[in-house]
């Protein structure tokens, strides 16, 4: 009896002291891609164990990343030593990581100073980067390396850039006229420049392509354009400004980051704050996985991945890495 009364008690004791966070390593898969601005490096976080796998050095300095599709390749744009619209260092170029390897293998060059910010692969394989300095969307071939095209803007400060799912308009973020533009890729031209506030911030897309989300940098709010009739159609008011956002692959929910040091999670059929999260201050950027599982924050001053499970609604142990951390992509695997 006083053996099996010893069992119970330490079962009980167990239950008691069970975190009450998530798991940090609960069913997490895949890998993320990181930009660091601060220490000029192209990060490789295996997602099973939350560690570095490999960190390569790039050029002054790179803020965004993304993977080609077949999961080989990273590409790293390199911007400047500046933030937008600041003086200082104008980049040229783009900087190719192979992956498996964990190695920068070559560089693209873009022909002149553009300070190249984001970049996103087409559905037509191609890749585009938007040009801020020249007012434009460049579009590279990533097997020559080559520039073939570019399509205008139409203002200044394209800075961040959504690709609509069909692969023919391109959506840009221009920070300092806080306006949106609408970009014929197909056609290389303007379609027309939206109004939204003083200064925007960032910008993302539904995944059925149907509407586009910017963040004011004055007021608590996301504009949401129609892309059907590509004007502004309405506010998501929320309890504090937010700087970037990304939806869940379902369409369901836009996760969104505030430099105050909140994350939201916003319920896009009602477009209310559907949950509410404590962490560091907030102006990097929002990736989430394929299946919808886990939301991933980069928050720059702290240096940390801050890890949102969606399933759970927790916030989970944040990834720690080194102050500078930024751009973002989540990815299966490396082939």
């Amino acid at each position: 009896m006083k053996l099996l009364a010893t069992l119970v008690f330490l079962v009980a004791l167990a239950s008691l002291l069970k975190p009450t966070h998530a798991d940090s390593t609960s069913n997490s898969a895949g890998m993320l891609f990181i930009a660091n601005q601060f220490d000029h490096t192209a990060n490789l976080i295996d997602l099973s164990s939350r560690k570095a796998v490999a960190k390569i050095g790039v050029d002054v300095n790179g803020h965004e990343v993304v993977v080609s599709p077949d999961h080989k390749f990273g590409y790293v744009p390199i911007y400047g030593n500046s933030g937008v619209g600041k003086p200082g260092t104008d980049g040229a170029t783009i900087e190719v990581i192979d992956l498996k390897s964990a190695r920068a293998v070559r560089i693209i060059d873009l022909g002149k100073p553009v300070r190249p910010h984001q970049a996103r692969f087409g559905p037509d394989g191609l890749l585009y980067v938007s040009a801020e300095l020249a007012n434009a969307i460049y579009i590279v071939d990533p097997a020559s390396g080559k520039v073939v095209g570019e399509a205008p803007t139409g203002d200044t400060e394209s800075h961040m850039f959504v690709i609509t799912p069909d692969g023919k308009r391109a959506y840009t973020a221009n920070v300092g006229p806080g306006t949106v533009s609408v970009v014929d890729l197909q056609n290389r031209k303007t379609i027309t420049v939206i109004p939204v506030a003083k200064h925007v911030q960032r910008i993302s897309i539904s995944p059925d392509g149907k509407f586009v989300f910017t963040h004011d940098q004055g007021a608590p709010r996301i504009a949401v354009i129609d892309t059907a009739t590509n004007k502004l159609a309405r506010w998501i008011d929320l309890p504090a400004s937010v700087y970037s956002s990304a939806p869940t692959p379902d369409g369901k929910f836009l996760i969104a980051n505030a430099p105050s040091g909140k994350a939201f999670v916003i319920d896009l059929s009602s477009e209310k704050v559907a949950q509410t999260y404590p962490i560091p201050e907030a102006i990097g950027e929002v990736a989430v996985d394929a299946a919808g599982n886990y939301a991933f924050i980069s928050c720059p001053a702290k240096g940390t991945i801050e890890v949102l499970n969606l399933r759970s609604a927790k916030l989970e142990d944040p990834i720690v890495m080194t102050p500078g951390v930024d751009g973002l992509q989540w990815i299966p695997g490396i082939s």
